[in-house]
């Protein structure tokens, strides 16, 4: 202990005199040596580290202080902060890692920040980002999202009308809805309304009441995606409806007659048109009808008439050959088929002014009646003597019967 001039301990810490022996003497070297294994074994201490570290930092004066064999302690940190601090940057940093993961929902994409500038475009699920580097901002690609816009404005006659129309759209660029435009939805507000301006202000009134709201609707459309177009919003208009269209408050009674009369002039017309729908078949069977009936009756006529010939052209060889018996047979065959066709009568002229008519047609109709229903002939009553002779004696007023050409 005399060979160091300075009566610091070798074994002690940096800075620490050795004011006091141990009270063992005889084992001072070998404790010593005991020691120094111990610390050659063991990882340095923090404590220890971060007082070096200060020591190195206070310069000259701790130096200064150790030459004038100054006792004071070195300035040190506090043992709770000093064991703390790596425990804190380890849990910081898993509360870190941990505060990155997010999700992003089905009908969602992520747009990525980083550091304020477009990084990249994530797809749903679960996801992770480094936290205050990256922000992500959630776009729902798949709402279908509604636009109303409304306003009097001024046709082309130069009146003022009320129009009403919804615009249905929803984002198609996550990307391009949130950075082509500052704020895309009012954009897309400004521009249905500039589009509707201009198709209204290029139809007259009457149009717009009446028959033109289609094409208003059509035209609107096409103005829209012209529009937006060159701003590349990343936006999709799926339809456009138009709602309403009203004339001012002091003409909308007359506008309302008129259209009124306008509705009834299409429900006029179609019935109408239902009526001949339903007519016109029957009246083309009807007439097809009669024409086919024309055509079997000259077919008819004309078949009869060829017949007729042929007939006559086989009687011919037999006039020739018998004149007299062939006139007397077509007599004869002609009566028969006239008298078949001519009701009779039977006349008694014997007993002078009296005359005794028997109807053979009624009797021959009653019989084949009979033959045709038995039963219906016992329902019947049954005439005495008297009456029947009393219904024979009476005259029959007999009506001629006109025969047609050919039957």
């Amino acid at each position: 202990m005399s060979q160091n001039g300075s009566g610091q301990d070798p074994w002690g810490k940096p800075g620490q005199r050795n004011e006091q022996k141990p009270e063992n003497s005889s084992n001072n070297g070998w404790d010593a040596n005991q020691n120094r294994g111990n610390q050659e074994q063991s990882p340095p201490d923090i404590e220890e580290i971060f007082n070096n570290l200060l020591k190195k930092l206070g310069g000259g004066n701790k130096k200064s202080g150790q030459n004038n064999g100054s006792s004071a302690p070195p300035p040190s940190l506090p043992f709770n902060f000093t064991k703390a601090l790596p425990i804190a940057a380890v849990l910081g940093a898993i509360v870190w890692g941990a505060s990155g993961f997010y999700t992003i929902k089905e009908a969602e994409r992520g747009v990525v920040l980083r550091f304020g500038e477009l990084h990249s475009i994530v797809q749903p699920g679960l996801n992770w980002k480094p936290t205050f580097v990256d922000k992500v901002l959630p776009v729902n690609v798949e709402q279908v999202k509604e636009l109303r816009t409304q306003g009097a404005m001024l046709t082309q006659d130069e009146n003022m009308v009320k129009v009403e129309m919804t615009v249905q759209y929803r984002v198609q660029d996550p990307a391009k809805y949130r950075f082509s435009v500052t704020n895309a939805d009012d954009s897309l507000n400004q521009a249905t309304d500039s589009a509707l301006r201009y198709v209204v202000g290029h139809m007259t009134m009457d149009d717009i009441l009446t028959t033109g709201r289609a094409v208003v609707r059509e035209n609107t459309w096409k103005a829209l995606n012209d529009i937006i177009k060159p701003y590349d919003m990343g936006i999709e208009v799926i339809d456009v409806n138009f709602q309403s269209a009203r004339p001012p408050e002091e003409v909308k009674d007359a506008f309302d007659d008129a259209i009124k009369a306008q509705e009834d002039e299409q429900r006029f017309i179609r019935e109408a048109e239902a009526y001949a729908r339903e007519k016109e078949p029957i009246a083309r069977g009807d007439a097809q009808r009669i024409v086919e009936e024309a055509t079997a009756y000259k077919d008819r006529i004309v078949l009869d008439a060829q017949g007729e010939v042929e007939r006559l052209q086989r009687l011919l060889p037999e006039f020739k050959a018998s004149s007299e018996l062939l006139r007397e047979r077509l007599y004869i065959q002609t009566m028969e088929k006239v008298m078949a066709n001519t009701p009779k009568v039977m006349l008694d002229g014997n007993h002078g002014n009296n005359l005794t008519v028997l109807p053979l047609e009624q009797i021959m109709g009653k019989k084949m009646e009979s033959n045709k229903a038995p039963s219906a002939v016992n329902s019947t009553p049954v005439l005495a003597p008297s009456e029947t002779q009393s219904n024979l004696t009476q005259p029959t007023k007999v009506e001629p019967v006109r025969q047609g050409r050919f039957n």
